[in-house]
């Protein structure tokens, strides 16, 4: 069974077919958030912290950390800044990390004051990028997640993605990082531009399980760009990805209805033994009155044990 391990100083989370849904916390990112950004970029980390903790309260089981503050401040370096933010994250909270670039200098700077066992976010199936990425997953020894685009793109066609994915391991095998350390994300395309958009990932999802045997994940929110009522869709989405195959995302965890519907499928896919999780949180809950706003629900504990400038932040689609 492919086991893919991510540690913290004191926390060790495994992401696999047979664990719980990992929920990688997607706030921690200035794209599309200019107030965080010019923050960032003025070394304040108010809203880093109150995001942190906010999503971790929420159920997350890992945290993406992403400094690409380029938007507001053409001139700031961006290693220091994810440095520094890493820092401040990792002293703050417990469960493991997710080191968010598409610059390699910030990545080999990440990863040398990383705690535990982050998992970097990402490699593509780019010469360029392969080459100067995955030395440092054999370096660091850590996990990587290896978005499906090359040289030529994104392509529509899911079976070019299922071949670049195929490329990225590969490669990664060339450089004795095993297939257990890749986390492929497919690319999920706004269903709203894609009418197959779903259909695509799911059947990618299963081939990647079947015949690469790799752990997956993804930019949830894409699906539902452009849509109206956005989370709506975005929680039809995660069972159905759960049961084909998917085993993590980056996501908003401070969402109610979406991590709802990640705990449901952890019930009904045997990943939530007894139902255990399920009633612990639920047991006393009380549904909102008709037309009252729900409340937000706050977990004692992180279910299951406990993107980037340019495209793919474009691919993920802010959720607010």
């Amino acid at each position: 069974m492919t086991r893919t391990i991510v540690a913290s100083a004191t926390r060790e989370i495994i992401i696999g077919f047979d664990q719980p849904f990992c929920v990688i916390g997607e706030r921690i990112n200035p794209t599309g958030r200019k107030k965080l950004a010019a923050e960032m970029a003025a070394g304040i980390f108010d809203t880093v912290i109150k995001d942190a903790l906010e999503q971790v309260a929420a159920g997350a089981t890992m945290l993406d950390v992403n400094a690409g503050v380029t938007s507001v401040d053409p001139n700031a370096t961006e290693p220091g800044l994810l440095v520094k933010t890493l820092e401040i994250v990792q002293n703050l909270v417990d469960i493991p990390l997710s080191i968010d670039s598409s610059v390699t200098a910030a990545i080999e700077a990440a990863l040398k004051v990383a705690k535990g066992r982050p998992l970097v976010n990402s490699v593509t199936g780019e010469e360029e990028k392969l080459e100067a990425i995955l030395p440092l997953i054999k370096k660091y020894n850590v996990p990587v997640v290896a978005i499906s685009n090359d040289e030529t793109g994104i392509s529509m066609d899911p079976d070019v993605r299922f071949a670049v994915a195929k490329k990225i391991v590969q490669r990664a095998a060339d450089f004795g990082i095993p297939a257990h350390d890749i986390v492929v994300d497919p690319l999920v395309m706004p269903i709203g531009a894609l009418g197959d958009a779903g259909r695509q990932v799911f059947a990618l999802l299963r081939r990647l399980r079947e015949e690469l045997k790799v752990n997956t994940t993804c930019g949830l929110s894409n699906i539902s760009f452009g849509l109206p009522h956005r989370h709506g869709i975005n929680a039809g989405f995660i069972p159905m990805v759960i049961g084909a195959g998917m085993t993590s995302a980056i996501m908003n965890p401070c969402r109610p209805q979406e991590m709802e519907a990640v705990h449901a499928a952890n019930v009904l896919n045997g990943t939530d033994p007894n139902c255990t999780y399920w009633i612990k949180k639920y047991r006393d809950h009380q549904p909102a009155a008709a037309g009252a706003a729900p409340a937000v629900s706050v977990p004692a504990d992180a279910n299951g044990g406990g993107r980037r400038r340019g495209g793919r932040e474009a691919r993920r689609g802010a959720t607010g």
